[in-house]
């Protein structure tokens, strides 16, 4: 694997060390802050609809100045979204702080990215490792996020403040990195290009597509929802500790980012569609650990199947993508692809303190179970009818 990856890796430990702060904390500052405590969520949703609402903005500044330029600006963004973040904690101002979920988002987009600049340096035939390697950084950010919010909890006069000014440290470290990264002159020449491509329409009526945006959108989606419900209802519902909370939601971005060691080599031995149903299958068994009882194991147990099915899902969906498009169309099928994805894990994100406060934990959970079939049919019929395209 080319320096480019490795450095990509590099800076998306770090810039997505930012995220676990705001997962871990961000119900339970929100829990402290808000009006309601169906609000309690809010500020962690935000985050979500943050990203959603700047994918788009975020791909065409790339088409036009670059990725590193973008890129960037991104790590800025995502230390000031920390100084905000710490100013609306230590001002008691909840919709501040939702503002900073948002802002947070936004850079949170742009760091999605890197998978996408990783693929473009390398050889198609090593696309899928490439991305699984840039997303393996998330498993430095599962470890360094969580730590820096525990060792910032005291850190200043208002808890919790310091996490989020080690949360503008970490993207500045960010910055530091991406100032060594240089994007390949094939990229730089096809952001030059004048040539439009096919229309989106045309694009869009291949079923493949639809399996590769279906399965990045539900698999973020349902795993954001249990995600964002769990640190409320382990904390404030089920009395766990912040220690042992922290513990679970640490090993569960481990776990989300651990199997890139070897995704992309599964994808390369077993292919996409077996990779995607091995993650629902672990959805699956997900939701059948955390209704079977609310031990620490039980909540540690079904949040590490939980990253386990994301990965899984996730690179198969990333893997597939590329092979939906032609170069020239990249930046327009990526944006339209990751617009789908974030808006509904924002979606799921905004769903989960309000299904939690008004239906509780088991309905949350059950609520996942026809998502789950209905990518099943719709990978099962793009099979079928690859099969019989083949055949006839």
């Amino acid at each position: 694997m080319n320096k480019t990856v490795w450095l990509l890796t590099l800076a998306q430990a770090l810039a997505m060390s930012a995220t676990p702060i705001m997962v871990l904390l961000g119900g339970i500052v929100g829990a402290q802050l808000s009006p309601t405590p169906e609000l309690a969520t809010l500020p962690l949703a935000l985050t979500v609809v943050g990203v959603a609402l700047t994918v788009i903005p975020a791909s065409r500044l790339m088409r036009r100045y670059g990725r590193r330029v973008v890129f960037l600006l991104g790590s800025l963004w995502g230390a000031g979204s920390g100084l905000l973040a710490m100013a609306a904690i230590q001002a008691s101002h909840f919709w501040l702080f939702c503002f900073s979920g948002i802002m947070l988002g936004g850079a949170a987009s742009i760091v999605l990215q890197y998978r996408f600049a990783a693929m473009e340096a390398v050889p198609v035939t090593q696309a899928a490792k490439a991305a699984s390697r840039v997303l393996l950084g998330g498993l430095a950010a599962a470890i360094i996020g969580p730590e820096l919010a525990v060792f910032g909890e005291s850190l200043l006069t208002t808890r919790f403040a310091g996490a989020f000014m080690m949360l503008s440290l970490i993207c500045l470290a960010s910055f530091v990195v991406l100032l060594f990264y240089r994007e390949p002159e094939s990229l730089q020449d096809e952001s030059s290009s004048h040539e439009a491509g096919r229309p989106l329409p045309e694009i869009l009526s291949s079923p493949m597509i639809w399996v590769a945006i279906l399965g990045g959108m539900l698999g973020y989606a349902l795993m954001s929802l249990i995600m964002t419900a769990t640190p409320l209802h382990m904390h404030h519902h089920g009395s766990h500790s912040l220690a042992d909370t922290k513990w679970v939601i640490q090993s569960h971005i481990i776990a989300m980012y651990l199997p890139s060691l070897f995704s992309g080599w599964l994808i390369a031995r077993l292919g996409i569609v077996p990779m995607m149903l091995a993650g629902l299958v672990a959805y699956l068994a997900t939701v059948v650990m955390a209704l079977s009882g609310s031990d620490l194991l039980n909540y540690w147990s079904a949040l590490v199947l939980l990253g386990i099915g994301w990965n899984f899902l996730f690179v198969g969906a990333t893997a597939l993508l590329p092979n939906c498009y032609r170069p020239v169309e990249k930046f327009r099928v990526q944006a339209f692809n990751d617009s789908f994805v974030f808006s509904a894990q924002a979606v799921a994100s905004l769903s989960a303190g309000w299904l939690l406060h008004s239906f509780g934990w088991q309905t949350l959970l059950l609520s996942t179970l026809p998502f789950i079939g209905m990518l099943l049919i719709v990978i099962a019929s793009w099979q079928w009818r690859q099969r019989a395209v083949s055949q006839a």
